[in-house]
């Protein structure tokens, strides 16, 4: 059979499966390529969704990942509002959950996750509570806001997405209190020092921020709804969104007996146990060379690097995943740039710039440089983009002299031996 007759069947049109199709082409698959996925909308950029897009009244239409003709044009089969419900490995058969069934020679899967909602008691009665993860979740959330005069906002859950959320909000109006049940916000991303930035930075936008605040209870009454925390604190909230995480979408992947740790376990060009199907994006576990770990990453960087590579190695070429990780996060007017991983750092170094803006924050492990979050500072994060990636030694010393011009020659400690 020639490539002409066969057809990769991507399962998900997030930025993961969208920009494996597209990459599928580039590359010279000349087969056919479906794309899957249950949401209805023409597939979109996820970031906007807590920020520019929930604070403004626009379509979904402004953050479309590609038009609809880029689809057609490099004849790729979109079909929408449809969900695969089940593998069959053996014969290379899709089930899908409106009755059909689908074959296919290479098969992705880019599956990502969804919202975890808690069994907290009275969830399900709830008034205008919702998630935030797709498109139609912001248009709920939208909608409840405007037919509460008082707007009277609880997010549950401080990680990045509920603080972006919670900024969003602010700035449409909402009275907005957000409960966390750790001790600190961000606590399970980034150190004390940036979660008491990120508390203060609220704060001062008029945001109440609680934490140790454990949620046991939701009770609808008169139109909004009472939340209870373990401690006896109630809260009213005309809205509430969830923000306490995701669950990676591993079912499907589980029974049709892939590979499971913590995510569908993918080797360097992104296949899987069996060698017709791939997996990319937030539902995979993958070896990290640099950090000489396996990991599982939830960010646009991950799903669209890995993305491109599968694609390069079900066109047959020799490839590897070796991608150091960023993310980023905006925040009022604050931005915060974030590259590699600051998990087992043992060193915390602030540099603080001379305006009191800029500011950054370096991870090491001994000597090496695991990871930095860079606020409002663009130059701090590409350096150590650059030090990160070739392993280079810091100069710590000059590294928190704001005196001493950020740049890789003055930081490096390598050039002083």
């Amino acid at each position: 059979m020639s490539q002409l007759d066969k057809t990769c069947v991507i399962i998900g049109a997030s930025h993961a499966g969208v920009n494996c199709a597209f990459a599928l082409r580039k590359e010279g698959w000349q087969g056919g390529i479906v794309l899957y996925d249950a949401d209805p909308s023409l597939p979109y950029h996820r970031p906007p969704l807590s920020k520019a897009y929930l604070t403004s009244d626009a379509g979904i239409e402004k953050y479309l990942l590609k038009s609809a003709e880029s689809y057609e044009k490099d004849n790729i089969t979109l079909r929408l509002g449809i969900q695969v419900s089940a593998i069959d490995r053996t014969h290379k058969i899709l089930t899908l959950n409106d009755g059909n069934t689908r074959s296919y020679d290479k098969l992705v899967i880019a599956t990502g996750a969804r919202p975890i909602i808690p069994p907290t008691k009275g969830i399900k009665t709830a008034k205008n509570l919702y998630p935030l993860r797709n498109a139609a979740d912001v248009q709920n959330i939208r909608q409840a806001l405007e037919s509460n005069e008082n707007k009277r906002v609880v997010i549950v859950g401080a990680g990045y997405i509920g603080l972006e959320i919670a900024a969003s909000l602010k700035n449409r109006g909402a009275q907005v209190t957000v409960l966390e049940r750790e001790d600190r916000v961000l606590a399970r991303v980034t150190a004390p020092e940036m979660s008491a930035y990120f508390q203060q930075l609220h704060v001062s936008q008029g945001v109440e921020i609680v934490t140790n605040k454990n949620v046991v209870s939701i009770a609808p009454r008169n139109g909004f709804n009472t939340i209870t925390c373990s401690d006896g604190t109630q809260y009213d909230a005309d809205v509430i969104v969830m923000g306490v995480g995701i669950r990676v979408n591993l079912e499907l992947a589980e029974d049709a007996g892939l590979n499971i740790s913590n995510g569908i376990c993918v080797n360097a060009a992104g296949q899987t146990n069996d060698e017709d199907i791939y997996a990319i994006g937030d539902c995979t576990l993958h070896y990290n060379p640099h950090y000489n770990r396996h990991i599982r990453l939830e960010s646009v960087q991950n799903a669209v690097d890995q993305a491109k590579v599968t694609a390069a190695a079900i066109c047959g070429k020799e490839v590897a995943y070796n991608a150091i990780p960023w993310f980023w996060s905006d925040q009022y007017d604050v931005k915060l740039q974030i590259v590699g991983l600051s998990s087992g750092y043992n060193e915390l170094l602030i540099r603080r710039e001379d305006d009191g803006r800029k500011f950054s924050s370096w991870y090491f492990k001994d000597d090496e440089l695991l990871a930095v979050d860079a606020i409002n500072n663009a130059k701090a994060y590409v350096i150590a983009t650059k030090f990160i990636k070739e392993r280079r030694k810091v100069d710590k010393i000059k590294l928190t002299d704001a005196s001493v011009a950020l740049s890789p020659l003055n930081l490096s400690a390598e050039s002083h031996d």
